[in-house]
């Protein structure tokens, strides 16, 4: 057991550097760092905004309007199918569906056929995987019922979950936010970490804005207080503007779409001086937008967001540049947002706020400070407790318990994780537990020695006996780390991960690094009895 031939030996030493360099950048100036070469380690530990203060964000998508939007895409598919086909129809909502009235029964089976493209899988149709989207059937002639699917469903809220975790992404990362944490959670949510964060509410609006853009056009058949006492006509709908100034009736048919932007910019207009976001068209884009102004010159044009009206400008003539900018007494401040969102891209689905926490960088150092001092208190105790125990042996102990520590600090790098209060705490239990692990096989050589055994002979006995239960325990903390993993979320994760590294390099230590030490001691001072 205490034979270490010299390629084992290499393997180890190897194996403890390699931690340890990985380790090493974590000690060093940041400015040292970036002046090393490529070829050595960079990697350090990020904290964790309990530790460097900054701000935490539970998103919810909104399954109800993503039904509701289902729905109502179901039913103007459903009309225009049957339109095609000169089958005259009328589809009302029911529930999580359509209900489409045939006036002429005949026309049932036809029209069953026809709307089944309606339920085919959104993706994977090609090799007829996927789920139908929806069920098509007819129980009573002349009614069809179309309803979405479950399956259907949670598969759309995958790509939209997806879809969000995306543009989420590209909305923090161009304000600037270095190492942002973003991740699904669950079925329909998303965390997002944003460490230093110093301005909450800004990035609170950005994340739950769904910066849906659209132009339309001002229907003027009709006076909008009149509109809004009665009924606006078919095809319209009263929005309010974006400052609740005013309301306007406008065309619900999207002329252009602010899926076609490649750009907009934050600028100020030549002669007003005037906030405004400047945006450029693709090709497409640029084509209908051209086309939209000019067949409706002298004409008001919506700019509709989120289904507020940003401005309604007079089209004085026609628009084929491709490029524009829209106006709305914004301020400096709303200009810039306004531009970032448009850029990133619409949100598929409308996004609530449920949780919330910031952490001030005073709090975060406070919290680092303690950290430290209850990791140098422990960490003395223990030291002070082995040595006192098992003397030169509780050295031994504590100097494979130090390389342990280094080597999670290494292979923590290595991941790119983040440290956490719960972190710290995860590898303060570690090295507890690799305490444990050396008091079992130091007692177990005591047990040897009491017997009458050889120093030898009891160096290996020891080491030997003591694998099976260090082995049996250290796999059942590891078991209860996974869990924890897999089922928590946020800072238990954070302390699931250290400790479960911390149990793998334990063992590690324990049973080459301080049996390696041991053999190095015994060769080179050959003892007649065991200091223990």
């Amino acid at each position: 057991m205490l034979h270490f031939s010299p390629a084992k030996t290499a393997s180890v030493l190897l194996t403890l550097l390699i931690g340890l360099w990985l380790a090493a950048p974590n000690l060093m100036p940041a400015s040292w760092v970036k002046a090393m070469p490529s070829w050595l380690p960079h990697k350090t530990l990020t904290l964790g905004l309990d530790l460097q203060g900054g701000s935490y964000f539970l998103l919810e998508i909104d399954k109800n309007a993503v039904i509701k939007e289902q729905v109502a895409s179901l039913r103007s598919q459903a009309r225009q199918i049957l339109n095609d086909n000169k089958i005259r129809s009328q589809a009302a909502l029911q529930g999580r569906g359509i209900l489409v009235t045939l006036p002429n029964p005949a026309d049932t089976e036809k029209a069953v056929q026809l709307l089944q493209v309606l339920g085919n899988p959104a993706d994977g149709n090609l090799f007829g995987t996927g789920n139908r989207t929806a069920t098509i059937a007819s129980s009573t002639p002349g009614q069809v019922s179309v309803a979405l699917t479950d399956e259907g469903l949670r598969d759309r809220m995958t790509r939209i979950v997806q879809r969000s975790v995306e543009i989420v992404g590209n909305r923090v990362n161009q304000t600037g936010v270095v190492e942002p944490i973003i991740q699904r959670q669950g079925e329909d949510r998303i965390v997002v970490q944003l460490p230093g964060l110093d301005d909450p509410d800004r990035f609170k609006n950005l994340l739950g804005q769904t910066a849906k853009l659209e132009f339309r056009l001002v229907d003027l058949s009709m006076p909008v207080d009149q509109a809004m006492r009665t009924r606006p006509p078919v095809g319209s709908t009263v929005l309010p503007s974006s400052d609740g100034g005013q309301n306007y009736l406008i065309e619900d048919q999207v002329m252009v779409a602010g899926d076609e932007l490649t750009d907009a910019q934050a600028s100020f207009d030549q002669n007003t001086r005037e906030p405004v976001v400047s945006f450029r068209f693709n090709t497409n884009g640029a084509r209908q937008f051209g086309r939209v102004t000019t067949e409706n010159v002298n004409k008001p044009f919506a700019i509709v967001l989120d289904g507020k009206v940003l401005s309604a400008p007079v089209i004085r003539e026609p628009i084929t540049g491709g490029s524009g900018q829209i106006s709305g007494n914004f301020t400096t401040q709303q200009a810039q947002d306004l531009a970032l969102l448009l850029r990133s891209g619409a949100l598929p689905a409308p996004m609530t706020v449920i949780q919330e926490q910031t952490v001030g960088p005073g709090l975060g150092q406070a919290a680092i400070r303690a950290g430290e001092m209850a990791a140098l208190v422990g960490s003395i105790l223990v030291i002070g407790f082995m040595i006192a125990s098992y003397g030169l042996f509780g050295i031994i102990a504590s100097v494979a318990v130090a390389l342990n520590v280094g080597m999670i600090f290494g292979i923590l790098s290595l991941l790119g994780a983040t440290l956490t209060l719960p972190g710290i705490a995860g590898i303060v239990l570690t090295v507890g537990i690799a305490v444990d692990s050396n008091v079992l096989i130091y007692e177990r050589i005591r047990e040897e020695v009491r017997a009458g055994r050889t120093v030898l002979m009891s160096l290996d006995a020891g080491f030997a006996r003591a694998l099976a239960t260090i082995l049996d325990s250290n796999i059942t903390t590891f078991i209860a780390a996974a869990v924890l993993y897999f089922v928590g979320t946020g800072a238990v994760k954070g302390f699931a991960v250290t400790l479960g590294i911390g149990i793998i390099t334990t063992v590690f230590t324990a049973f080459t690094v301080t049996r390696l030490l041991v053999s190095w001691w015994y060769r080179g001072v050959k003892p007649r009895s065991i200091p223990i």
